[in-house]
C-alpha cells in the first residue's frame, strides 16, 4: 500500500479529472446541443444536470462513508463517472444525456466529498490552508483545461468523451492501491452515529454558515462568468472568439495564487482573508465595468479577479474545517458541495434576471454587489471559536 504522500497525489489527481470532466462537459454539450438545434432555454436547463446530481447525492453521502470508509465511496463514484462518460457517444438523446449528467454529478460528489473529507480530517490545522489550496488548485487546473476538448469536435464528436473516460479509468485503477481509512476512530463518532442526519447538518450550519459563503459565492461567480458573460459580451459588441479568449483568464490565473493564499490564510486567519479578497474582487470588477469595451482591460481584470477570488471555494472549505469538530467534518464537506451547487444553479438565473431588468447597466455591477455583500459579511460576522484538530 502507498504512503500518505502518494495517497494525497492520487486523490488530487482524481479531483483534477473531476474538474476536467466538468470543465469539458459545460461547453462541449452546449455546443453539440446548439448545433443540433436545441433551444437556448433547454440548453441552459440541461447544463444544471450535473449540479442537480450533486444535490441529489449530497444528503446520502455521510452514513455510507461512516460505515465503509473513504476508498469504497471514491471507487463507486469514479466508476459512475467513467461509465457515464463512455455512454455519451452511444446515445444521441437529449433526455438520456441529461440522465448521464445527473450520474456524473452523483459520481463527482462521491469522489470530491470523500477525497475532501479524507484530506481535511488527516491534515494538521497549521498546514490545512496550503493543503486544501493544493486540492483546489488541481480541480481548477482540470477545469481550465477541460474546455480545450471542444477543439476535438472537428475530428470526432466521441473523442472528447473517450479521452475523459480513459483518464478517469487510469486514476480509478490507482485508487485500488490506497489503504482504506474511516472518518474517525474515537468515542466521539458513536455520538455522531446516534444523532440524525438533519440534526448534524443543522448543527454544522449553525457553526460554520459563514464558511459556506465561500463555496456559495464561488459557484455564483463561476456560473455568471461562464454562463452569462458570453451573452452580455455579445450584446455590447464583442465577438465570440474574443469572449472565449477572455473567460479562461479567470480560471488560469487562479492557479498562480491558490497555494500562496492558502498559506496566507494559515497565518492571518481564513475569515479575515476572505473579507480582503472579496473586497478587492469587487474593486476589480468595478474597473471592468468602466472599461468593458476594451478586450485587453477585460483580460487583465479577469486575470486579477481570478487571482483574488478564484480561491474562495477552497478557502471556505478550509475555514469550515477550522470551525467544526472533527466528527462533523463529513457533514461540513457535504454542505460545502451543496452551497457550491446552489450557487452554480442560482448564478445563471440571477444573471438572466439582472440583464432583463437592467438592460442598460453593466453586467459587472452585479458581480460588484455580490462580492461587496460577501466582504461585509466576512468583515462584520463575529469570528467563531476555532478548533485545534
Amino acid at each position: 500500500m502507498l504512503s500518505s504522500r502518494y495517497r494525497f497525489s492520487i486523490l488530487v489527481s482524481f479531483v483534477m479529472i473531476s474538474g476536467f470532466a466538468q470543465g469539458m462537459l459545460l461547453p462541449l454539450l452546449a455546443i453539440i446541443l446548439e448545433q443540433n438545434g436545441v433551444s437556448s432555454s433547454v440548453n441552459g436547463l440541461h447544463a444544471t444536470g450535473l449540479y442537480i446530481g450533486v444535490l441529489i447525492a449530497s444528503p446520502f453521502m455521510e452514513k455510507p462513508l461512516q460505515k465503509v470508509g473513504y476508498k469504497p465511496i471514491i471507487l463507486i463514484g469514479g466508476f459512475l463517472m467513467f461509465t457515464a462518460l463512455m455512454l455519451f457517444p452511444v446515445f444521441q438523446s437529449v433526455f438520456i444525456w441529461f440522465i448521464l449528467r445527473l450520474l456524473i454529478g452523483i459520481g463527482d460528489q462521491m469522489v470530491n466529498f470523500s477525497s475532501q473529507t479524507w484530506i481535511t480530517s488527516t491534515t494538521p490545522a497549521n498546514k490545512r490552508g496550503r493543503t486544501i489550496a493544493l486540492y483546489g488548485l488541481f480541480f481548477s487546473l482540470g477545469f481550465a483545461f477541460g474546455p480545450l476538448m471542444t477543439r476535438l469536435l472537428d475530428i470526432n464528436q466521441s473523442l472528447p468523451f473517450i479521452i475523459a473516460a480513459s483518464l478517469c479509468l487510469i486514476v480509478w485503477l490507482f485508487v485500488w492501491f490506497i489503504k482504506n481509512e474511516f472518518v474517525a476512530d474515537s468515542d466521539e463518532i458513536d455520538v455522531v452515529r446516534s444523532t440524525s442526519t438533519i440534526k448534524r447538518f443543522t448543527a454544522t450550519t449553525k457553526l460554520a454558515w459563514i464558511a459556506f459563503l465561500g463555496p456559495l459565492g464561488f459557484g455564483i461567480l463561476e456560473a455568471l462568468l461562464h454562463g452569462i458573460f458570453p451573452i452580455y459580451g455579445m450584446r455590447i459588441g464583442h465577438d465570440v472568439d474574443m469572449i472565449s479568449l477572455i473567460i479562461p483568464f479567470f480560471s488560469l490565473s487562479t492557479l498562480l495564487t491558490q497555494v500562496p493564499l492558502g498559506a496566507l490564510g494559515d497565518r492571518i486567519g481564513r475569515q479575515k482573508l476572505l473579507a480582503y479578497v472579496t473586497g478587492i474582487g469587487s474593486v476589480v470588477f468595478f474597473i471592468s465595468a468602466q472599461f468593458e469595451q476594451s478586450v485587453m482591460v477585460l483580460m487583465a481584470t479577469f486575470a486579477l479577479s481570478g487571482m483574488v477570488v478564484g480561491s474562495i471555494f477552497s478557502m471556505g472549505v478550509t475555514y469550515m474545517a477550522d470551525i467544526v469538530p472533527i466528527q462533523l467534518l463529513p457533514a461540513g464537506n457535504i454542505l460545502c458541495g451543496v452551497a457550491f451547487s446552489l450557487g452554480s444553479i442560482a448564478g445563471p438565473n440571477i444573471g438572466g434576471w439582472y440583464i432583463d431588468l437592467f438592460p442598460n447597466a453593466s453586467f459587472f455591477y452585479l458581480l460588484v454587489m455580490i462580492l461587496l455583500a460577501l466582504s461585509m459579511l466576512f468583515t462584520f460576522k463575529k469570528i467563531p471559536k476555532l478548533n485545534s484538530h
